[in-house]
């Protein structure tokens, strides 16, 4: 018997491709998000916020804020050679809202951003997604001097549903999005498992 090496070559793996949004309130770090785990250049859409935008936008808690995303952010980043996400950054005023229905097409998740001083601007995400069935994870931004809260005080006041992710993270650091992204995959697939099981009779 003659051993060698196999003629076969390995195939190189064709990735899984998976489309996740990025959405939230107004200034809570959509594009930051984005631009902080992108392995490629992230496209932004954002424009400078103008005069006439001020009696539309609220700036209460992010007076320092001068852009705004008018359409969306992209990037995208591997997680493993077998799995690639695009991350989609949603626009953050009301007025934007049109285009999410079109950028949620095909989505396996969401992230929620979430600003402790400003809850009450997640609700319009949180609800979105729950009325589409698309799964979604809170991403609770750690800004600086922004008070901490207890996670389960932060879920009862969202009012999440107990299977929801909710995690407290850095919307600059990498490492602290991956684990958001990950929670993101993970919830949806272990969604789509149950409701692909026979229901019990």
């Amino acid at each position: 018997m003659v051993f060698g090496r196999s003629s076969r070559t390995q195939r190189p793996v064709e990735p899984v491709t998976l489309k996740i949004l990025v959405a939230g309130g107004f200034g809570v770090g959509k594009t930051t998000l984005v631009g902080a785990v992108s392995e490629i250049k992230p496209l932004r859409t954002e424009e400078t916020l103008s005069e006439a935008g001020r009696p539309v936008d609220d700036l209460d808690g992010v007076e320092s804020k001068n852009t705004t995303t008018v359409a969306m952010d992209f990037g995208r980043i591997t997680l493993r050679e077998d799995l690639v996400l695009y991350l989609f950054g949603t626009p953050g005023q009301d007025r934007f809202w049109f285009l999410w229905d079109e950028l949620a097409q095909g989505a396996l998740g969401a992230v929620v951003l979430a600003d402790t001083r400003r809850l009450e601007d997640s609700f319009a995400a949180i609800d979105y997604f729950e009325r589409r069935g698309i799964p979604f994870t809170v991403g609770v931004n750690c800004f600086e001097g922004a008070d901490r809260f207890p996670v389960e005080s932060v879920r009862g006041a969202l009012d999440l549903d107990p299977e929801v992710p909710l995690m407290m993270c850095d919307a600059r650091d990498r490492e602290s999005v991956k684990s958001v992204l990950v929670a993101v995959v993970e919830h949806a697939l272990v969604r789509s498992t149950r409701e692909r099981e026979p229901a019990a009779t």
